[in-house]
């Protein structure tokens, strides 16, 4: 079964990159948002529009990506609903989540969140960066090359 990618598009800063890789290894990618959104003409990716809900597009990709597929995307439950069904899950900042991460991962958010819920102000995710983008580039070709091989 062939490889697929998803990308959670929202507030993605990775898609133009994703978009050159998913074409060089030749891969349908999925670009899902809750607002139409330019993608390249081409038959080798479809943009999704789905309802303006809060967890619409995840949900969407929740229910169509499969084992080896490839979901681009900072959602962290996201994440995990994605690695239960054996897919893989990258961070655009360059982190790939695993069955060994997602656990803490899960836990730091939900501390952040009674954090804020408290009041308190926190200072947000860190400025994206040229490191992140290369990072993420390397990740998602080596997730892909290894997915390719286990095929």
């Amino acid at each position: 079964m062939p490889i697929k990618i998803y990308i959670d598009a929202d507030a993605c800063p990775v898609k133009e990159e994703t978009y050159k890789v998913a074409f060089r290894h030749n891969l349908h990618t999925f670009v899902i948002s809750n607002s139409f959104m330019q993608i390249p003409t081409t038959s080798m990716i479809s943009r999704i529009i789905v309802d303006a809900g809060p967890d619409a597009a995840d949900d969407w990709i929740a229910d169509h990506a499969l084992a080896g597929d490839i979901v681009i995307t900072s959602d962290i439950p996201l994440s995990a609903r994605i690695l239960a069904k054996k897919a893989h899950a990258i961070a655009p900042y360059g982190r790939s989540f695993t069955e060994e991460s997602i656990g803490l991962a899960l836990a730091q958010r939900s501390i952040m969140e009674h954090i804020r819920s408290t009041g308190e102000m926190t200072s947000g995710p860190p400025p994206f960066t040229n490191a992140n983008r290369s990072r993420f580039l390397q990740i998602l070709d080596q997730t892909i090359v290894r997915q390719k091989r286990e095929y």
